[in-house]
């Protein structure tokens, strides 16, 4: 079989090596472009629910006067607003098994397991939603990220049994076992592309909207080594005013376990953040600018 090889060229080796240390980062379906529509739903008090794990719908109420927007049930957004949550009172637990202290920075800790290496960190865990919810639909072929260097890292061709190779400046695929979607081999995947993807890299691949669009599944987003990436969650929309509030997820360095955000600014709306904030977004762990939002 004729292998495909890609030589690097526009960045040095060691740069690719840096994505590694880079705390690494979705864009919205179609459908999800139309009209709004607001859930057909008594309004309810800001605050967490007592439901002890369920998902990030039923655990967080809207405050009043905000309605959540609907999301189709086969939608990126629908995926994102329905992730399992561990336990109320959970702790963050870093990829070695410690614990991350929560200094009032999250509010709920995703269930979904990261691995024992230190790979899963803030774009990691928004290039894994984003491909969690293609391989969830099958959609195989729409799941593919470019690394630090530009090689462009899919996984159909990984389910083919090949596998990326890195050879000093020469990044390119070589067949190395049989075809497989199996859940293990789709997960070293996500670590090849944990490797060597990152902010600088996903950055790149997003395309920059305004605030007054977000949506589910839009990332604020800073690439650098380090940068850093959080991805919008759930979204409320007032129907009678337009604002629109919204909940944030992420991950850190160390690697470690997803987190809905607290929101630092306010007690009152917490751990809702609104998009009518003037120049920047502060969260707990990072001060973005709002010119930072962007969509696959």
């Amino acid at each position: 079989m004729m292998l495909q090889v890609y030589k690097v060229f526009s960045y040095p080796m060691f740069i690719l090596l840096f994505a590694m240390m880079a705390c690494k980062q979705p864009t919205s379906q179609k459908k999800e472009q139309a009209p709004e529509k607001v859930m057909n739903e008594p309004a309810l008090t800001v605050g967490i629910s007592l439901d002890e794990q369920g998902t990030i719908a039923s655990r967080f109420k809207v405050p009043k006067g905000f309605e959540r927007v609907v999301a189709d049930s086969s939608s990126f957004a629908y995926f994102l607003r329905h992730l399992p949550l561990k336990e109320v009172g959970a702790k963050v637990r870093y990829f070695n098994g410690d614990t991350k202290p929560n200094r009032n920075v999250y509010v709920a800790v995703v269930d979904l397991p990261i691995g024992n290496r230190d790979l899963h960190q803030c774009a990691d865990a928004v290039m894994r939603l984003r491909a969690d919810y293609f391989f969830h639909q099958q959609q195989y072929d729409s799941i593919h990220f470019n690394f630090t260097n530009g090689f462009s890292a899919d996984y159909a061709t990984w389910r083919k049994g090949k596998r990326i190779v890195v050879d000093g400046n020469h990044v390119f695929w070589r067949q190395r076992t049989t075809p497989s979607d199996r859940p293990e081999d789709y997960w070293k995947y996500l670590e090849m592309v944990f490797s060597y993807a990152g902010t600088a890299s996903l950055s790149k691949e997003l395309k920059p909207i305004s605030i007054s669009e977000l949506q589910i599944g839009d990332v604020f987003i800073q690439g650098g080594f380090p940068g850093h990436a959080v991805i919008v969650v759930d979204l409320a929309l007032n129907p009678k005013t337009g604002e629109r509030l919204f909940l944030l997820a992420q991950s850190y360095m160390p690697a470690q376990e997803l987190q809905v955000l607290n929101n630092p600014t306010t007690t009152e709306q917490s751990p809702w953040y609104s998009t009518e904030v003037s120049g920047t977004l502060h969260t707990p762990e990072w001060t973005f600018r709002t010119t930072d939002l962007k969509r696959f």
